[in-house]
């Protein structure tokens, strides 16, 4: 077993070490509660797999199929050793924990549920363990009970205890959350939950990557978790599941791997466990590098680097708590280097924009938990994850970037009236297209759009209303439109983030002053590529530029 070394261990990560960002120096990578990246042994291992023994697994009967099949459920032993898993057949391929939920809900969900039961969702639930529940309860005619949190974040076990009755047949409950990152009394849900006859489904998605996982142990009836929470790939996630409820619930798809017979003069019947719940051809090749994650995690002592991790994610904590803006969602310190908070003064997106034009990757918005938002009453926070390929120095990197932001604020808005006070300075696209061509780097254009937000006129309070507001763009954004007698459109908007305002001045320069016709033809792709900004802000990215644009196509309809 090697010693944990953090420089030998980031090394091993090419996209950190290989790939510069706009400040000419490694990538900074902390957003690894969306997703982890990938040590070089899993990378070259999709290599191996189709360049030495490529073919479909289980059924042919040839020396490759052989030698695939071996290579894909040797990984399956892998991970039922990995999570202490009874059998084998407890462990099902999915695409992810999403679809690993979903199956539960569609399968066993529609089985056991019927009209007037309850299931119990906390509500710092990642929407993965939300929705389907919702769907399947509008189905069946059930109800869904939200569990809240105690002061601290996690959980409330007391309250757990009153809503939890004889009518609840599904517990849900991540083992860590994905925005609190606390670890929550899953152990004390499951023995509820069992002792009223309820099922229990535990979201790891979270905590698989920080902590040792025993689902014997936890007593969980499923247990769900990614690939790539976990320096493995993409598109590969696990349904763990007691082999009892396995074999009694329906298939989730039908075809390939999970058929036994299928006949017209008798009933089709299904394959065993665990192929009963695996239609199709797997991701073989994805399967085979998760593999290789674990592997490469399982040859380092697990305590060396939970003390690491530890350490890291304490000195973050504390280097945050010194800087007097920031406010985390909740109280005291998260149990793995997971760090929610807002900052006085400044729109989510604003930092995390700028952060990234610094080279620093973190996340904004609302990460997929609406419900924990709105029961926090925030609209949304930034979010820092660390994993143990980061280091102090990328953490001390990032606080002193991240305080010389906070201490450049412009924050005084008058409303209905332009922040930039020289109104010669409104630009025609043409004029952005060439201020924008003399410019070099990300860095550069994202400091040209926050200077554009001074340009934009404000709404009045009064029109930053239902009807103004743009569906889809995750900050708040508005946007009116006029027709004059020649037809002619012009657009006004807000928004809450600098840095959508300064997007806003950039997609009405291309629109205002046209006709509809025009404004339906105008090729927005093409005039972002002409800015040097298509890679960062192509209309198709989350930053909300499509909802804009379809916001603007929308109003030039009803206009008319």
């Amino acid at each position: 077993m090697k010693n944990f070394d953090p420089n030998y261990f980031c090394q091993q990560f090419p996209l950190l070490t290989e790939n510069l960002s706009s400040q000419d120096k490694p990538i900074i990578y902390f957003d690894n509660a969306a997703t982890t990246q990938k040590p070089i042994c899993v990378i070259d291992s999709y290599k191996t797999y189709y360049h030495n023994f490529n073919a479909n697994v289980h059924r042919a009967s040839h020396a490759l199929s052989a030698k695939a099949t071996t290579a894909f459920e040797k990984v399956r032993e892998d991970v039922k050793r990995f999570i202490h898993a009874k059998s084998s057949k407890e462990i099902i391929w999915t695409k992810g924990s999403t679809e690993s939920l979903n199956l539960i809900a569609c399968t066993l969900g529609e089985q056991i549920v019927n009209r007037g039961d309850e299931i119990i969702v906390a509500v710092s639930e990642h929407h993965a363990n939300i929705v389907p529940w919702q769907l399947l309860a509008k189905k069946k005619g059930a109800v869904i009970k939200v569990l809240t949190l105690d002061d601290n974040g996690v959980v409330d076990i007391n309250a757990f205890e009153k809503l939890i009755n004889t009518k609840t047949k599904i517990v849900c409950c991540s083992h860590i959350s994905n925005v609190i990152g606390k670890i929550n009394p899953i152990k004390a849900i499951v023995e509820k939950a069992k002792a009223l006859g309820a099922i229990s489904v535990i979201d790891g998605a979270q905590a698989i990557a920080h902590v040792p996982v025993n689902v014997q142990s936890i007593g969980c009836d499923f247990y769900v978790f990614s690939a790539h929470k976990m320096f493995g790939p993409t598109g590969v996630g696990v349904l763990y599941g007691k082999q009892a409820l396995l074999e009694v619930m329906p298939p989730y798809q039908a075809g390939g791997e999970m058929i036994k017979t299928v006949s017209f003069n008798q009933e089709t019947t299904f394959n065993t466990l665990p192929f009963k719940f695996e239609a199709g051809t797997p991701n073989i090749a994805g399967v085979v590098a998760f593999g290789q994650a674990i592997n490469f995690t399982e040859q380092y002592d697990v305590n060396q680097l939970q003390h690491y991790e530890k350490k890291l994610g304490q000195y973050c904590y504390q280097a945050l708590r010194n800087i007097p803006q920031i406010h985390f969602i909740v109280q005291h310190a998260p149990d793995i280097p997971l760090f929610s908070f807002t900052v006085d003064g400044h729109h989510n997106h604003d930092i995390a924009s700028t952060l990234d034009s610094l080279g620093i990757a973190i996340r904004s918005g609302h990460h997929c938990a609406m419900p924990l938002m709105e029961y926090l009453n925030i609209s949304g926070c930034l979010r820092v994850s660390l994993a143990t390929y980061n280091s102090i120095e990328e953490v001390d990197y990032f606080i002193a970037c991240l305080q010389k932001i906070i201490a450049n604020t412009d924050n005084q808005v008058v409303y209905g009236q332009q922040e930039n006070t020289d109104k010669e300075q409104s630009l025609a696209s043409d004029k952005l297209v060439t201020q924008f061509a003399n410019l070099d780097g990300w860095h550069n254009r994202h400091r040209e759009i926050m200077l554009l937000s001074k340009q934009l006129t404000r709404l009045d309070k009064a029109a930053r209303n239902d009807d103004s507001l743009i569906r889809g763009c995750e900050s708040l954004a508005w946007l009116q439109a006029s027709c004059d007698k020649q037809g002619i459109y012009t657009f006004e908007a807000d928004s809450d983030a600098k840095v959508i305002r300064g997007l806003l001045v950039i997609v009405l320069a291309a629109f205002n002053g046209k006709t509809a016709q025009e404004i339906q033809h105008f090729d927005i792709d093409g005039y972002f590529e002409s800015l040097g900004l298509i890679r960062q802000l192509s209309p198709s990215r989350s930053n909300g530029l499509l909802a804009i644009v379809e916001k603007i196509k929308s109003l030039v309809v009803s206009v008319e």
